[in-house]
């Protein structure tokens, strides 16, 4: 255990004491963890570009965004890997994007300020991922199990030629699109359905709940989705075939044929999965109750903002 000198000079918190109250004197009382259950949890809110990296789900032989966000955090809480317990709210897949990732992580000692540990995160981190948002959180909020929706954006760049500077974030679609038989075939879309047939299979998900609730499907200058939950590539499957309803390839009447079928091969007639650059997580949602932030708590961090001093040197003309 760090001694209390040392953490004061690294800019971290004092470390507790077996009896979980902290070696400083000046540290106030904190309930962000059940009587029985050690540590505190803090909540991030992440962006990446996912050009770069094979998803979010850590992986020993490709880099991933979890990966990264391990490193630092273990840098900067001098923690190991598996005392941070790094949760995400949701694996994104290798090239897919996020603006509102979140996820939580674990220490056994309380921040009195954020704003140091949210710099220290965006200064050893790539370019690439930035994290937007760190604040506590109760115990009962999960990244992954407390949530409520999650939303998701489709980009697609509609036109003859290709502009090279949306090439990693839009799918580049060259066929003229018919935006009102997208949107009739997104009603088909929306309400509590089994999507097995808009799903491939994974590894990651032994046995997948098939059954998902669609609250909105909209088409206006990007596809935006919004549900409870999402299986292994099952927007970008979604996607692919409204952009050949788009093309006018097939009818929008073939969506709910192809959710009676709950067969993914049905869905390999029409169309394949649309590539993951044009995907990005937009927003994660979140029960109430678990948002609730916890007494004794430091505020949560958005960033520090610089100013630029006056220069107090004499001003010759």
């Amino acid at each position: 255990m760090l001694s209390l000198r040392m953490s004061l000079a690294l800019g971290l918190p004092p470390p507790l004491h077996l009896n979980g109250n902290s070696a400083s004197t000046t540290s106030g009382n904190v309930d962000m963890a059940k009587p029985g259950v050690a540590g505190y949890k803090w909540r991030l809110v992440i962006a990446y570009d996912g050009t770069h990296y094979s998803g979010w789900q850590y992986q020993q032989s490709a880099p991933t965004i979890q990966c990264i966000m391990e490193k630092a955090l273990t840098r900067v809480t001098k923690l190991e890997r598996e005392d941070l317990h790094l949760v995400g709210a949701g694996r994104t897949d290798a090239g897919v994007h996020a603006w509102g990732q979140v996820a939580h992580f674990v220490t056994p000692f309380n921040y009195d300020s954020l704003d140091t540990l949210h710099a220290a995160l965006n200064g050893l981190l790539p370019s690439d991922i930035r994290v937007r948002e760190i604040s506590p959180v109760v115990h009962e909020f999960h990244a992954r199990f407390s949530v409520r929706s999650k939303i998701y954006h489709y980009k697609i760049y509609n036109d003859a030629v290709m502009d090279p500077f949306q090439r990693y974030y839009a799918y580049h679609n060259a066929y003229k699109l018919n935006p009102e038989a997208m949107k009739e075939a997104t009603k088909y879309f929306i309400g509590r359905h089994d999507f097995s047939a808009f799903a491939n299979a994974s590894r990651n998900d032994r046995a997948p709940n098939p059954v998902k609730n669609i609250f909105s499907f909209d088409v206006i200058e990007k596809i935006e989705v919004e549900g409870s939950g999402f299986m292994y590539r099952q927007v970008r499957n979604m996607v692919a075939l409204l952009i050949q309803i788009g093309r006018e390839a097939i009818p929008p009447g073939i969506v709910p044929m192809i959710l009676a079928s709950r067969d993914r091969k049905e869905l390999a007639k029409y169309s394949l999965s649309a590539p993951p650059h044009g995907l990005c997580l937009v927003a994660v949602n979140y029960i109430e109750q678990h948002m609730q932030l916890p007494s004794g708590c430091p505020p949560k961090s958005l960033g520090r903002s610089h100013t630029v001093r006056k220069c107090k040197l004499p001003c010759y003309q």
